[in-house]
């Protein structure tokens, strides 16, 4: 059996957990291969809104066992949080979730040392969630990091000397955070993560693989923010594209099928960074409001502007990408105009690729009409003409198909082709 992969092709916030919802059904595992609670995935079902961060989003499908990879890093005070949500609901997280024993925790003293980096920047703030993600990545590849498996060993004295180390740091920058008060719902976060399925997963999904199971992968933030690939330094601090599912999850490139990548129908970014079809007038202003456009983590604004078809090529050739999904179409419904970039002036040049120097682009729009009209949830023949044109061109420049258009944030309102 092989494992597909689903991930976004943007700066993040594409919809990501609502596909996961809608494809669950076909899935016996869901696996996240990376990213930890900077992630917030947003899933609407029975009228109500649910976002996750550490929780792979199969957790409501009554089937799918969840998996959080070795490529992730956990919070245990923000996952006991979210474990206790789950809960109230009468989710039996206990036989739902299993745990990789390598994926690395964020401590508190991490949430501090982020918090302390990202002020000391000043007017050269990079975005970051200040969830300790940074500095829980540094300390993975420095070797220094603290792993859920290390909850099973000598944990208090493996802790307590991670804790002197990030210590010794922030007494260099003039910020103030309390550790202690932050550490009591955290030790309760360990506490039951101890009790949850800890096992060494890499072997668990090969096996599962082997046995003829269905596994789909499911990336956090976006391409445009992978650590090698995205606009650095504005970026996260993992691998978001495809190959981070296998050495997130640890599996072969040879198991991998569908490439599934998502993508709105316009852009989106949240924080500091590079954002070449950016718009700051009314345009801009409406696409925020009608998309609700607002971090379902941070709650910070989200930066709006045209679907970027440069960037977006660009990612499906980092990916592999073999299906697309276009989410957020309704946004546009009231658009008379509706614009692609399909290439960027650049140095006197017109350019079809991204530049290392992104901030040096302007972009270039082709214009389509808009359609000025409510949407069908589930047929593709009564969308409007309008549509067909502005999906067929975009199907047309990447040559890959349009799989599934979201219509609206509800289950229902899902055209799959």
């Amino acid at each position: 059996m092989k494992a597909d992969i689903l991930l976004g092709l943007q700066w993040g916030d594409e919809g990501k957990g609502k596909i996961v919802d809608v494809l669950t059904p076909k899935y016996d595992i869901i696996a996240r291969f990376q990213g930890g609670p900077n992630a917030g995935h947003t899933l609407v079902f029975n009228n109500i809104k649910h976002v996750l961060h550490t929780i792979p989003s199969g957790i409501f499908r009554e089937n799918a066992m969840n998996v959080i990879g070795n490529g992730v890093v956990i919070d245990p005070y923000i996952f006991k949080e979210e474990i206790d949500k789950l809960v109230a609901q009468g989710i039996d997280i206990h036989s739902k979730i299993i745990i990789s024993s390598k994926a690395h925790i964020i401590m508190p003293s991490h949430k501090a040392l982020d918090e302390a980096y990202e002020n000391d920047k000043g007017d050269k703030k990079i975005g970051s969630t200040k969830k300790g993600i940074g500095p829980t990545y540094t300390d993975k590849i420095a070797r220094t990091g603290l792993r859920v498996g290390d909850i099973l060993l000598d944990f208090n004295s493996i802790y307590q000397s991670r804790k002197q180390q990030h210590i010794k740091i922030l007494s260099h920058y003039s910020y103030s955070f309390d550790i202690e008060a932050y550490e009591q719902k955290w030790f309760e976060g360990i506490a039951l993560i101890k009790s949850m399925q800890i096992v060494d997963t890499e072997y668990y999904i090969n096996k599962q693989l082997q046995s003829g199971k269905s596994v789909l992968c499911e990336g956090a933030q976006g391409t445009l923010l992978d650590i090698e690939f995205g606009s650095y330094p504005f970026v996260t601090s993992s691998n978001t594209i495809s190959a981070g599912a296998c050495v997130g999850l640890g599996i072969s490139p040879k198991v991998i099928g569908e490439v599934f990548g998502i993508f709105k129908a316009y852009c989106t970014r949240v924080g500091s960074g590079p954002f070449p079809t950016e718009l700051f007038d009314e345009t801009g202003a409406l696409m925020q409001k009608y998309g609700n456009e607002f971090g379902s983590t941070t709650g910070r604004p989200r930066r709006c502007g045209w679907l970027d078809l440069v960037a977006l090529k660009y990612a499906i050739m980092l990916n592999g990408v073999t299906q697309l999904f276009m989410m957020k179409i309704d946004v546009m419904n009231t658009f008379d105009t509706i614009k692609i970039c399909t290439a960027y002036s650049y140095k006197g040049s017109i350019i079809d690729y991204m530049p290392n120097d992104v901030e040096g682009v302007e972009p270039i729009y082709k214009e389509f009409k808009g359609w000025n009209c409510e949407l069908p949830s589930n047929s593709f023949n009564d969308l409007p003409q309008e549509i067909k044109t502005y999906i067929e061109f975009i199907e047309k420049e990447t040559g890959v198909p349009v799989s599934i258009i979201s219509t609206g944030p509800e289950r229902e309102k899902t055209i799959i082709r």
